[in-house]
């Protein structure tokens, strides 16, 4: 997922709810990505695609909200066929996902904006989506909010965060304790994520662990050598590959999907 260390979006600044700044965000943008859609053969794409697939329909307005570096947001619009807005605080980030949207053709809003003061039409997508965004807020609950007013009537949020609880944090908390701090730990089970729901918004609403084995938000790239961390990252993903289905106890992610009233 794109939350795992440096790789997290940019949808941040340096207000004092955040648990990270805009210039960390910046940095993690620094290098360019690859002007492409995402590799199918990634365990935690493949988890956040598989969920999306079971939303987003044809024709559908979607809007992700922390969508640097663009590729998923890419890859809604050309396999899924919905029309894309994306929205993102980091100059460099959104930059990265304008390149890829040209270099595809692929027409899409995009925006370089903080979601708590953006001006996108609220009550006008059919489906709005972040993954690895709001688990980066000490109060996480005014950002949920916002997600769901950016949903019409009837329309679907998926909020995906990665899940550090349990054995998923343990590597982090041994060797690299600092990755921990940027996350609100405190949200990371179905309980706290869907306690954060706005009832007043709402009709429907569950969370759940998704997705199958992946070890790419586990391993501690910081203090791990690259080869090893590849090979890790690799391992994890063959066993993935091998799954029939989602297991509560293996799955890498937490999801919060409501329902607008």
């Amino acid at each position: 997922m794109k939350s795992s260390g440096a790789q997290a979006p940019g949808e941040l600044n340096s207000r004092g709810d955040d648990k990270t700044t805009q210039a960390h965000w910046e940095d993690a943008w620094s290098t360019p990505p690859r002007m492409r859609l995402p590799p199918p053969w990634n365990l935690s794409i493949r988890n956040a695609k598989r969920l999306l697939k079971k939303h987003v329909r044809p024709d559908a307005r979607f809007l992700e909200i922390g969508c640097a570096p663009g590729k998923m947001l890419a890859w809604v619009a050309s396999a899924l066929g919905a029309q894309v807005a994306g929205i993102d605080a980091s100059e460099k980030g959104i930059g990265h996902a304008r390149n890829l949207f040209a270099m595809l053709r692929i027409p899409a809003d995009l925006r370089q904006e903080d979601i708590r003061s953006h001006t996108l039409p609220r009550a006008s997508f059919d489906v709005v989506y972040s993954c690895g965004l709001v688990e980066h807020f000490t109060d996480p609950a005014p950002l949920v909010r916002i997600h769901v007013e950016l949903v019409k009537p009837g329309g679907k949020t998926l909020i995906a965060i990665p899940n550090y609880s349990g054995w998923w944090g343990a590597p982090h908390r041994w060797l690299d304790p600092e990755v921990l701090e940027w996350h609100n730990c405190d949200i990371m089970s179905p309980a706290a994520l869907q306690a954060l729901a706005p009832r007043d918004l709402v009709g429907t609403t569950r969370a759940y662990r998704a997705g199958r084995l992946s070890l790419s938000h586990v391993v501690p790239t910081r203090v791990i050598p690259a080869p090893i961390s590849r090979l890790i990252h690799a391992l994890g993903d063959c066993v993935g590959l091998l799954q029939p289905r989602d297991v509560p106890l293996l799955a890498p992610m937490l999801v919060l999907e409501m329902t607008r009233r």
